[in-house]
């Protein structure tokens, strides 16, 4: 016999499942719309790549945290630093540093862990907080025994390594902040272009990836109507075969986290608490970029006590469109804090 409570959870599981079948199935006739055919075949990427060179990557349980994913490279030797790798807003680690990982293997020990809701980061019930994102790779750090380490933040990382220092600082040698700030509400509408944008990722969603291909390859040809990658230059074109990559990417980040994420940039302001940083620091500042203006990121470099300032020529895409540039940057702001330590 069931009860009448068994009945009830059955019927309530039953509900669950029809409403996300039916869901599945207005997405599903949504991309046919608009797709009207089967998927179009793209020349030049009949194969799936990926970057080459990506390090081995590990899945670690963290206590009260789930199974943490993150990108795991050795150093050069046994006593060389630890550089965490804390990637930006709606990308996964490798999709923001995946050209970073060889050169700062070189010197350093390289870790990158996709945040949660974000590539193949851990997905929870509880409200996204960007101090939890710092939480959590305080957690796994303190699990790889790994020691004060030095911070490298892009873009939504800037904010998490400002946090993780504030609430961790046993764990921070130092920190490296890239085209980032210290507050998201700046311009004539505040943060509300940082909430909205999660709009963005609704629309990755129900557009056809094949739609997303061609924009993407019209992006790098420099055929777009709209140019929305400032810094076209011939390192750009290496990024051509990696597109179904890049675009499965950027697929993997969970909606509802990603736009909760996005409100939580929006409501970020360290500007009283910032200037009593006491670990050694650098600033990467993406002269070019539309995203986060770079008077914004000065703002940043400025509440600083002990910072260097390098500044790149690049869009908020810099480690994609000009790595060669961002990473000689990125290197010397290691140094510097390794100098430091």
């Amino acid at each position: 016999m069931v009860n009448s409570r068994t009945k009830t959870l059955l019927a309530a599981a039953a509900g669950m499942a029809l409403g996300a079948a039916t869901s599945a199935a207005l997405g599903a006739g949504a991309v046919v719309t608009l797709s009207g055919r089967s998927r179009p075949a793209i020349e030049g990427l009949e194969e799936l790549r990926v970057p080459a060179g990506l390090p081995p990557a590990r899945v670690e349980y963290v206590p009260l945290r789930g199974e943490m994913f993150f990108r795991d490279q050795p150093g050069p030797s046994p006593d060389a630093p630890t550089v965490v790798l804390v990637h930006g807003w709606i990308v996964s680690a490798d999709l923001n540093w995946f050209t970073s990982y060889g050169p700062l293997s070189q010197v350093a020990r390289v870790i990158a862990p996709d945040h949660r809701g974000h590539g193949r980061g851990t997905r929870h019930s509880q409200p996204y907080r960007l101090e939890d994102v710092a939480d959590d790779i305080a957690a796994l750090l303190r699990t790889l025994d790994t020691g004060p380490a030095i911070i490298v933040g892009f873009s939504m990382g800037g904010p998490i390594t400002q946090l993780l220092w504030q609430r961790h600082p046993d764990l921070v040698a130092g920190v490296v902040m890239c085209a980032t700030a210290s507050n998201f509400r700046y311009g004539p509408i505040g943060g509300a272009h940082w909430r909205l944008m999660a709009l963005y990722q609704v629309g990755l969603r129900l557009l056809p990836r094949a739609w997303m291909e061609r924009a993407l390859l019209a992006q790098i040809s420099g055929t777009a109507p709209v140019r929305l990658i400032r810094t076209v230059g011939e390192e750009v074109s290496e990024i051509r075969p990696l597109l179904p990559w890049v675009v499965g990417e950027v697929e993997r980040g969970d909606v509802e986290d990603l736009a909760e994420a996005g409100r939580e940039l929006g409501r970020f302001d360290s500007r009283s608490w910032l200037g009593a940083m006491d670990r050694p620091s650098a600033v990467i500042v993406t002269t070019q970029d539309r995203l986060i203006p770079p008077t914004t990121q000065l703002e940043l470099a400025s509440l600083l006590p002990d910072v260097m300032v390098s500044e790149v020529e690049g869009d908020h895409d810099a480690p994609a469109a000009v790595p060669g540039a961002f990473n000689a940057a990125l290197l010397k702001s290691v140094q510097h804090i390794v100098d430091r330590m």
